[in-house]
């Protein structure tokens, strides 16, 4: 798996960076889009499967990764190292959603994460050099962001429209088929890539249910409108599309990244 090495971070002059020796860190200043969109997945799942070994709730791990591609949106990807800025991204993201994680936490789960067979990090000049990278690299990702850290997520939302599907749907068509579990396994896919911040959080929402209905040959009953108008009433079936597209060109990148 590409990751740094178990050697730490300087501070250099072009900012904090964790190892060069990664193999997808390179320097030069031309990006590869495909290449960056390759190192944005494999950044975010990073960061997903970070948050769960540290206990955050979905909803910090979300703000983590939002914010990580908000800070690239701005910024040239070949300038910091991808990972140190997910470490950070997740320190921060403690902070803003209220789960405070301790920087000393995320080293030891990011080492372990790319050092699986190693012992854990001493508390000498290599952890604490490391430790002051992530903290001024969130500092960095405050002012590239002029401070603005707050999002609005489609979690609230897709449990309000579960909630009113349920009641909708047949009781026993609802508790045979997993719709619930797959929709939010499909919200929580759409952070791997920029579609989390491209779209609006309730077109998000409603089109994961979506895909999970369909998926599994849920029917709704028929009325004047679609069931996702009654519960949207701006959305339009493109954007319901647009949305599925996205999600599905991150499955094939997926693929590719395995």
């Amino acid at each position: 798996m590409e990751g740094p090495s178990s050697r730490l971070p300087a501070t250099t002059q072009d900012g904090p960076l964790w190892l060069a020796g990664r193999t997808d860190s390179g320097r030069d200043a031309e990006s590869d889009p495909a290449r960056d969109i390759k190192t944005q997945f494999r950044v975010c799942r990073f960061i997903m499967e970070t948050g769960v070994k540290l206990g955050m709730r979905s909803v910090p791990v979300a703000t983590a990764c939002v914010l990580y591609h908000r800070f690239f949106e701005r910024v040239n990807m070949r300038a910091y190292e991808p990972y140190l800025v997910a470490m950070s991204c997740v320190y921060l993201a403690g902070k803003v959603e209220e789960q405070h994680v301790r920087t000393r936490d995320i080293i030891n789960v990011s080492h372990r994460y790319f050092n699986s067979s190693s012992a854990p990090l001493e508390c000498d000049k290599e952890f604490w050099d490391l430790r002051d990278s992530v903290v001024q690299c969130e500092l960095l990702i405050l002012r590239q962001l002029n401070f603005h850290v707050s999002f609005e997520h489609p979690h609230k939302y897709l449990l309000h429209y579960l909630l009113s599907v349920k009641s909708l749907v047949n009781r026993h068509a609802w508790s045979r088929t997993p719709v619930a579990e797959t929709s939010w396994a499909l919200l929580r896919d759409c952070y791997h890539g920029v579609m989390c911040i491209r779209h609006i959080p309730q077109h998000i929402a409603i089109a994961t249910l979506y895909l999970a209905l369909n998926s599994y040959g849920v029917e709704m009953p028929v009325g004047e409108r679609e069931w996702w108008q009654v519960l949207c009433e701006d959305v339009t079936k493109a954007d319901i599309e647009a949305v599925i597209s996205d999600l599905l060109q991150l499955y094939d990148m997926e693929a590719k990244c395995i």
